[in-house]
């Protein structure tokens, strides 16, 4: 159970766990209830003088009868019925799609193509696109299709050999300043804002708009002295004073644009508008913002290089929306223009809007640079960014000038390989990200806070390392690759987060700067270390050492290929222990045998052998794998290098079985790629459930409780028939949304009462009534938005329990509750409507707030507080009656 004062630090994740199920083999029954019902009976003569005494009885009676004991409900049925809604909308019958080809072409040759194909369907057009990139060939088209022939026109569609695929038009929303009407994200009390799905941004200096509690947190503090220049804090200075400064790099710059002669820069040489607004001008001050970061001159808010050269690229409307076509065409006009660094202080959770998500890997395969933001997410963990989470982009954390990480900085891991496999270790470095000076509009300077302020600190940092090297060799040295290895090799480890939280480190411009002075092409693995001694900095890893038995442990690791845009792994990794001890450690491995663009993956999937099931010790040695790339311009020359990752492992002999636990990943859905809504329903801002409901990440306050408990926690990822139930002592399954097969819950069945398995489930929220209120429709991608479950799949895990007499309802219950003396919170649970006899179970008053229940919670909140008062009113009462007898008695002797 989540401790209250855990929860009140913005620890969000345990206050999912709503709903306990405690079986028990004894045969003894439950106490009855307590029978709450009042009965009070009042004999009167009929005087005047009596009716208020009759008036209160006929108040409690009135309640009585509403009021019944929890445990009634034990013997209802479930009343639960799956969502299956069909999405229609009269409104706007037509949505765009991107229609993605296979190659470049005029887009105006696309657009005959298409009609010489379609030209006997009706209901769609090609949409014309007038900006820039339109000088240039395209590899894909905008089309309008009506919903009502979007069957036959995709078939259609999927006919032809030059269409790769067809997608929505996504929509991308932000708040760039928290500020800005109390908005941040694309939720408002739970209400979908124009736009698709993207996070909070920027903000003000001083004030942090928080999701977790709906309310600003402000941590304005008076200085005693000027803010330093964050530029001073890196040493820029010395590089400036040996003449870089960032000339000749080309900087493009997406965000709300820039205006013209800008008394701050000196070198803008371009601006570009990609909206549907005509204007080059920035009218919300975060485009010039992020540029004073980079390249400005102003003495008070200086950018760290000035000489660099600006390319503002407009994508934001004065309403903070665009499009995936906006940025498609963006991007391939960047590409065009042959920029070297790129800055998107932007970020959002879909990391399945494929476009924009190949399209930025084409980005990087053509050498420019990416720099973006993880996100504002923060301190939950699972939160990162995309396309801040992709390994070909240098994703920036955020910390403040105490080298604290920043509460608003998002957190590792991703959660791309979440539920089968395991995130990689993201952000890749952190910078200085509160209250950082910047240009205004106009003219003058402003201080702001968020991880999208430490983007352009690190995109100005990497235009002033990119101005290091001579232009001649610029690109056969630079890539995303050894840009990379330079800034998370350069890093300085800071001593408290650990590596989900901080990457490599705070960002050390003069150590990054000697790295690239004599770099030579070369490929590396990121981290290089994984050391169990190293704590916190290794945790979780460090938090629970390995023994023999358990569940394979996973650490995905980046390869990062500094040689060349595609590389290949010539032969397997190889496992190469520091003495004998290393041979119990077994490792199997998934890789990347192709190496695009500039990165891949090296996963270890780690188990002591049988052998060392009594061993407790450290084992040590090294991971090898070699990777070689083409040489640029040479068919028969290639590159080639040797990766080391340094291993220092924990092991303990086997726990016993009762201190061993199971966690089910394998049965958990979270957005995307469906509408997967949040498991509390307090949270009115943030309704999608998109963290990875993993034990490292929204789950992680949960796993330290546990092995701070002695427990050791394992994690499931694959189905419920491949685990060998003799080895746990209880299944955790915790806010699950997939089905179950036959096989399963036959399996689980067996498992709890041959083997004496322990089972323990926790069942958020799922209530049709309230999924139907959740739906919205997002006029972006012109779709109506339907969840596809609740908090949890309620019909699914009944069907699981059902061998054992259990099922859940369809309240979502809310409150406060005491065992054992400790707070916690209840918050958005189901119910238990079907229990087995010989169990106990446990009741609380909490508040019913699904659709169904509401109207009786207004009845339960008026009896609440009627019942606190029963007692008094039951002594005024005789008090009443006290004095009418004395009336009566009184009348009567007269």
């Amino acid at each position: 159970k989540t401790r209250e004062t855990e929860r009140r630090e913005k620890t969000y994740s345990l206050t999912h766990f709503n709903v306990g199920l405690f079986l028990s083999r004894q045969t003894q029954q439950p106490p009855p209830s307590p029978n709450p019902n009042i009965t009070i009976i009042v004999v009167m003569i009929t005087t005047r003088t009596t009716f208020l005494i009759l008036l209160i009885s006929i108040l409690i009676l009135h309640f009585q009868s509403s009021f019944k004991p929890s445990f009634d409900q034990i013997t209802k049925s479930p009343n639960l019925e799956t969502l299956n809604l069909t999405e229609t909308n009269s409104e706007l019958p037509t949505r765009n799609y991107i229609v993605r080809f296979i190659e470049y072409k005029k887009a105006e040759d696309y657009k005959t193509y298409l009609e010489e194909n379609l030209r006997l369907l009706n209901g769609w057009k090609w949409i014309e696109r007038k900006n820039p990139a339109s000088l240039f060939p395209t590899d894909f088209g905008l089309v309008s299709i009506d919903e009502s022939v979007w069957n036959s026109v995709n078939e259609e569609f999927g006919k032809l050999k030059l269409v790769k695929d067809v997608s929505i038009d996504l929509s991308y929303s932000r708040s760039l300043l928290a500020n800005d009407e109390g908005k941040s994200g694309s939720f408002v009390d739970g209400k979908k804002r124009p736009g698709k799905i993207f996070t909070s941004m920027s903000f003000s200096d001083g004030e942090y708009y928080s999701e977790l509690s709906n309310t600003t947190i402000s941590w304005k503090r008076k200085l005693m002295m000027q803010r330093s220049q964050v530029t001073s804090l890196f040493g820029a200075e010395a590089l400036w004073k040996k003449g870089y400064r960032g000339a000749k790099v080309k900087m493009a710059i997406f965000d709300t644009g820039i205006r013209a002669n800008h008394p701050h820069f000196r070198n803008i040489k371009e601006r570009t508008n990609w909206t549907n607004e005509d204007t080059l001008n920035d009218n919300l001050g975060h485009g010039t913002f992020v540029a004073g970061v980079i390249a400005g001159e102003d003495s008070e808010c200086l950018g760290f290089a000035p000489d660099t050269e600006i390319y503002a690229y407009r994508v934001f409307t004065d309403a903070q929306v665009s499009y995936t076509s906006w940025f498609l065409d963006a991007f391939n006009y960047a590409i065009a223009m042959d920029m070297d660094v790129l800055n998107l202080s932007i970020g959002g959770p879909d990391y399945l809007d494929l476009p924009f998500v190949e399209k930025v890997w084409e980005l990087t395969a053509n050498n420019i640079i990416m720099v973006s933001a993880i996100g504002n997410d923060g301190p939950l963990y699972g939160t990162l960014n995309n396309p801040a989470d992709q390994s070909d982009v240098i994703g920036v954390g955020g910390i403040d000038y105490s080298d604290h990480i920043a509460s608003f900085s998002s957190r590792g891991m991703s959660t791309w390989e979440i539920p089968h496999g395991y995130g990689r270790v993201k952000p890749d470095i952190v910078a200085y990200g509160r209250e950082i000076m910047g240009s205004k509009i106009s003219t003058g300077c402003k201080s702001l806070s968020g991880t999208s302020v430490a983007s352009p600190v690190v995109a100005g940092v990497v235009c002033l390392l990119v101005s290091i090297i001579p232009e001649s060799k610029r690109k056969s040295i630079l890539n995303p690759a050894s840009m990379k290895q330079a800034l998370v090799e350069g890093a300085a480890k800071l001593s408290g987060p650990n590596m989900y939280e901080q990457g490599a480190g705070r960002l050390d411009l003069l150590e990054s700067y000697e790295i690239l002075k004599n770099y030579q092409p070369r490929a590396s693995i990121f981290p290089s270390v994984l050391d169990y001694t190293d704590h916190p900095y290794s945790w979780p890893f460090s938090r629970q050492p390995l023994y023999a038995g358990a569940m394979p442990v996973i650490f995905n690791a980046t390869i990062l290929n500094g040689m060349g845009v595609i590389g290949y792994v010539k032969s397997p990794p190889t496992w190469n222990p520091a003495d004998d001890v290393g041979n119990l450690l077994s490792i199997h491995f998934t890789y990347s045998e192709v190496i695009w663009p500039w990165t891949g993956y090296l996963a270890l999937h780690m188990q002591i052998k049988e052998e060392g099931a009594q061993y407790s010790g450290l084992i040590e040695g090294n991971v090898t794998v070699k990777v070689y790339s083409p040489f640029p311009g040479e068919k028969d020359l290639r590159r080639s290098s040797t990766c080391t990752l340094q291993l220092k492992l924990s092991v303990i002999s086997t726990p016993p079985r009762s201190k061993r636990i199971l966690w089910d990943q394998y049965h958990s859905i979270k957005y995307p790629p469906g509408y997967i809504p949040r498991d509390s329903l307090d949270v009115r801002n943030d309704i999608l459930d998109w963290h990875g409901d993993h034990l490292h990440t929204n789950f992680h306050i949960m796993f330290n409780m546990l092995r701070d408990a002695g427990y050791y926690v394992e994690t499931l990822g694959s189905p419920l028939t491949c685990f060998d139930a003799r080895q746990y002592g209880t299944l955790l399954m915790v806010d699950l949304e997939d089905e179950y097969h036959e096989e399963e819950i036959e399996k689980l069945r067996y498992d709890v009462i041959n083997t004496g398995l322990g089972l323990a489930v926790f069942g958020e929220w799922y209530n049709v009534d309230t999924m139907v209120k959740m739906r919205f429709y997002d006029d972006n991608t012109r779709s109506w938005w339907t969840p596809i479950t609740g908090g949890a799949n309620i019909p699914a895990l009944n069907d699981l329990l059902a061998p054992f007499g259990i099922a859940f309802g369809d309240k979502i219950l809310n409150g406060d509750f005491f065992i054992d003396g400790e707070q916690s919170r209840y918050a958005s649970g189901t119910d238990i409507v079907r229990f087995p006899g010989g169990g106990y179970v446990h009741s609380f008053p909490f508040l019913d707030s699904s659709e169904s229940g509401a109207t009786q919670n207004v009845l339960q909140n008026g009896m609440t507080k009627t019942l606190r008062f029963l007692v008094l009113w039951r002594s005024v009462l005789g008090v009443l009656l006290f004095m009418a007898i004395r009336i009566v008695l009184t009348a009567v002797i007269w």
